[in-house]
C-alpha cells in the first residue's frame, strides 16, 4: 500500500510521450539540466538532439489521422519549437 506522502505518477498518454521525447532534445541541446546528473551539458549533442526530433517527426507521420486535434496540435507545436531551438543552438556553435 502506497503511503500518502508518495506522489501519484503522471498519466501516461500520447502527450506525455511527446513531452518526454521533447525534453530529451532540450537536454541534448544543453538548454536544461540532465536529470541523471543535474548538470547542463557544456557542449550540445546535436546528433542526439536531431535523432530525437526525427523520432518525433516519424511519430507524427505514423500517427497522422489517428490523433485527437489536441494531440496533433501539441505534437506540431513541439516539433516547431524544437526545430527552432535546434537552429538557434546550432548557430551559436558556428
Amino acid at each position: 500500500m502506497a503511503s500518502s506522502d508518495e506522489k501519484k505518477a503522471p498519466a501516461l498518454d500520447f502527450n506525455a510521450l511527446v513531452l518526454s521525447l521533447g525534453s530529451s532534445v532540450i537536454v541534448h541541446l544543453g538548454e536544461a539540466p540532465d536529470p541523471t546528473t543535474g548538470q547542463k551539458r557544456e557542449q550540445p549533442e546535436l546528433t542526439m538532439a536531431q535523432q530525437s526530433i526525427d523520432l518525433l517527426a516519424m511519430l507524427q507521420e505514423k500517427t497522422r489521422g489517428n490523433l485527437t486535434a489536441e494531440e496533433a496540435r501539441f505534437l506540431e507545436n513541439m516539433l516547431f519549437d524544437l526545430r527552432m531551438l535546434f537552429v538557434q543552438v546550432s548557430k551559436r556553435r558556428s
